[in-house]
């Protein structure tokens, strides 16, 4: 596993128009049952990402696939998963890296919330 999709995990993943009509349009669907079923109100955002539970990070983005750890709706992705992480390299993903060889384990997966 490359990438366990840290980005995807955000609590806060927020689109706009234009990403729900691509989603519509992407699952075959009217543009109000995509709000309703892909996206909630948030955070100050009118339309959030529904997300899911993951082993890793607990919660990530519904269209993540879990056991293959990658975008299930690439082509129809919202604008801020196609912008990211900008004109920069991804911090977590060379954090990752380190952690790996550190660890060892080049399928450790780090985080940052530890209960223990």
């Amino acid at each position: 596993m490359k990438c366990p999709g840290y980005c995807c995990s955000y609590p806060v993943i927020a689109l706009n128009k234009r990403d729900l009509e691509r989603l519509a349009k992407y699952f075959k669907l009217t543009f109000n049952t995509a709000k309703k079923r892909f996206t909630r109100e948030g955070h100050g955002h009118k339309y959030l990402m529904r997300r899911k539970g993951d082993k890793h990070y607990g919660r990530i983005c519904q269209f993540f696939d879990t056991k293959e750890r990658r975008c299930t709706i690439y082509k129809a992705r919202p604008h801020a998963c196609r912008e990211y992480p900008g004109h920069g390299r991804c911090g977590y993903y060379d954090f990752l890296m380190h952690e790996r060889r550190c660890q060892n384990d080049d399928t450790f997966v780090a985080i940052t919330n530890h209960k223990d």
